[in-house]
């Protein structure tokens, strides 16, 4: 999707300001202001509830919203939902949905078969009906589908979810090399917390109570995470590949509060 203001934003691919989101008259998000300068990655996290996903269809347009949403000039958005409602059993394979992403996208045969290999997926699962995928495949067809027409911006609402341990890899790394060579913004909301301090730039942590932005080092700290999740979440320290100096990256939020 295109979207895209001709104010100058002065380097940044998106500034959210005063955004508020009802359902009725419950508040979902209220009054919630950030800037995502381009080419950077923005974690966004928080617990259950918390409007995480809603935050993500109010920036592409699909919800209603108090508040400015200001993407850059020239502005392609590549967007994972969270859930796709697509019938299972249509009789297409992955790659005719890929193709038809192209065709709409008016994308070459060829970024097709690049996306199916940024993600990870052989062509004989690309080839198979989308039925006949594993959730897993399915979730990296849906990045694959995201990643056609040669967005400036990707916004992806749990990516790895129902993904295996090197699927996931593929696709973080993905999602990083993009950023770094191609100069692609990055906006994902994930629950695993190692993954969004290793890849984050920003961390917009959202919760009923309170919402806080910055760098991973500064937000995913144990007395704001336990403020926000409200409940401790622990640090495991790894040393670092030369083995000499040590980071600390916390776990993934505790289960119950998962976002």
């Amino acid at each position: 999707m295109s979207l895209g203001s001709d104010v100058d934003m002065g380097g940044l691919a998106l500034s959210v300001k005063s955004l508020s989101v009802s359902f009725g008259s419950t508040p979902v998000l209220t009054n919630l202001s950030f800037d995502v300068p381009a080419g950077t990655a923005l974690a966004i996290v928080g617990p259950n509830g918390a409007g995480k996903s809603v935050l993500a269809r109010a920036l592409v347009g699909t919800l209603g919203h108090a508040g400015s949403v200001e993407w850059a000039s020239g502005t392609k958005i590549g967007y994972v939902p969270q859930k796709l409602d697509l019938e299972r059993d249509l009789p297409i394979t992955g790659r005719d949905f890929l193709q038809a992403k192209a065709a709409v996208s008016r994308a070459s045969r060829d970024e097709v078969g690049r996306a199916v290999a940024r993600v990870g997926l052989t062509a004989t699962s690309a080839g198979r009906p989308i039925g006949a995928l594993s959730g897993g495949q399915f979730q990296r067809l849906l990045v694959a589908c995201a990643l056609i027409g040669r967005p400036t911006v990707l916004l992806l609402d749990e990516p790895t979810a129902g993904v295996d341990e090197p699927g996931q890899d593929t696709i973080n790394h993905t999602m990083a090399q993009l950023r770094e060579t191609e100069g692609m913004s990055i906006l994902f909301i994930s629950h695993d917390l190692s993954v969004v301090f290793r890849y984050a730039t920003n961390v917009l942590c959202l919760s009923r109570h309170t919402t806080c932005f910055g760098p991973p080092r500064t937000i995913l700290t144990t007395e704001r995470l336990e403020e926000v999740y409200g409940t401790p979440v622990g640090y495991h320290v790894h040393a670092s590949p030369e083995g000499s100096a040590q980071s600390q990256q916390p776990d993934r939020a505790p289960d119950d509060v998962r976002p």
